[in-house]
């Protein structure tokens, strides 16, 4: 595992947070980092050299969904998912665990595994933690996912505790079944919105950490209070000398509050998924751009922003591609809030280096929020 390791470059002396490099064999990463998630090896409408001008640095794809299409022994014979998808640099895989437990009744878990209907033709599948470690070495990316059981937000503490447990189990069989040194394995911490097995989780998997760690299980419904609250709870108790990965985090508030408690990388569907429906986030808060009141606004989506949208086109103009159904509606508001989500980080990791990670927080919020 020489090819990975991270470099912390300056810890904020005021929150703590961090700013640092993770070196892969796709390249370095600059953290703290947000992760753009291309579920079947695709960004939706976006190109991987359009990617790479907005900065992006490392993509997702998604176990699960590539498992089932075009099938993970496709990948393999293309060459990896570097190769399949012409993308030079680096690359996550989730292990497919929270798409799986979000089946509901077309799934059954036990020690074993899970068995699970597929979503798109209902033929049977399962899921073992030994599997999932042979799909994400076909696949070839440079970071894979343990496979874990993620909870649902609201269960009990008996049922919470068991999942956990049943992770824990999981883990040491995929660490047992990893066998490409090209490629890091990282741990999950598990626990519900329990304070008491999310440190016993902690205290578990770190033991499997060898160049990073990921927090999962949160922003998966609770109110953010107590997603902060498990963070602070956790944050002692990480190892301080690898990258921290916050599952499923990309609301501007949620970056910056993860940042602030010691988290390196996050990733989310939801800057493309909102952008498709028609929704920017931009330096003053959300922008509708359907709605009527942008129907004869001439002005660009974000005066602060110089992405290629907002450098071209008018909050008018874009209203007019989505009510149209138009794709390129989606690219362009997909290309913006990329590009916004990843100078949020870059302005982030400058702010720590200078010491004034607060700063830049409160200034962010104060416009972000602020009443129209």
């Amino acid at each position: 595992m020489t090819q990975f390791s991270y470099e912390i470059l300056h810890i904020d002396k005021h929150t703590g947070a961090r700013a640092g490099i993770f070196h892969t064999p796709h390249g370095d990463i600059e953290t703290p980092i947000f992760m753009p998630v291309g579920t079947a090896a695709t960004v939706k409408s976006l190109l991987p050299s359009t990617l790479k001008e907005l900065g992006t640095q490392i993509l997702l794809s998604n176990t699960y969904h590539l498992y089932l299409r075009p099938g993970s022994d496709i990948v393999a014979q293309a060459g990896g998912l570097h190769k399949f998808m012409n993308w030079d640099r680096p690359i996550l895989t989730d292990s497919g665990g929270f798409q799986v437990f979000s089946l509901g009744d077309l799934r059954k878990i036990t020690d074993e595994g899970v068995t699970f209907s597929s979503h798109i033709d209902g033929s049977k599948h399962i899921f073992t933690p030994e599997s999932v470690m042979q799909t994400e070495h076909e696949l070839g990316a440079d970071i894979i996912m343990a496979f874990d059981e993620c909870s649902t937000y609201g269960c009990d503490k008996k049922y919470a505790k068991a999942a956990m447990e049943r992770t824990h189990k999981w883990l040491d069989r995929c660490a047992h079944a990893h066998t490409n040194g090209q490629q890091m394995l990282f741990p999950i911490v598990q626990g519900n919105m329990f304070t008491d097995l999310r440190i016993e989780s902690v205290k578990f998997v770190r033991d499997y950490a060898e160049c990073g760690i990921a927090v999962g299980g949160l922003s998966v419904g609770e109110p953010s209070e107590i997603m902060y609250k498990m963070m602070d709870d956790i944050r002692p108790y990480l190892p301080e000398n690898m990258p921290h990965y916050l599952m499923g985090v990309g609301t501007p508030d949620y970056i910056l509050e993860g940042i602030e408690r010691g988290i390196d990388m996050c990733d989310c569907v939801l800057p493309t998924r909102i952008a498709r429906n028609g929704t920017a986030m931009t330096s003053h808060g959300k922008v509708v751009v359907r709605n009527g009141k942008y129907k004869q606004d001439f002005t660009p989506l974000d005066d602060e922003c110089d992405c290629y949208c907002c450098q071209n086109f008018t909050k008018a103009y874009l209203r007019h591609l989505v009510n149209c159904k138009e794709i390129l509606a989606a690219e362009l508001l997909s290309i913006h809030n990329i590009y916004f989500l990843l100078k949020l980080v870059e302005g982030a990791r400058e702010a720590i280096k200078n010491d004034s990670f607060a700063d830049y927080k409160r200034e962010f919020y104060a416009k972000y929020y602020q009443k129209s």
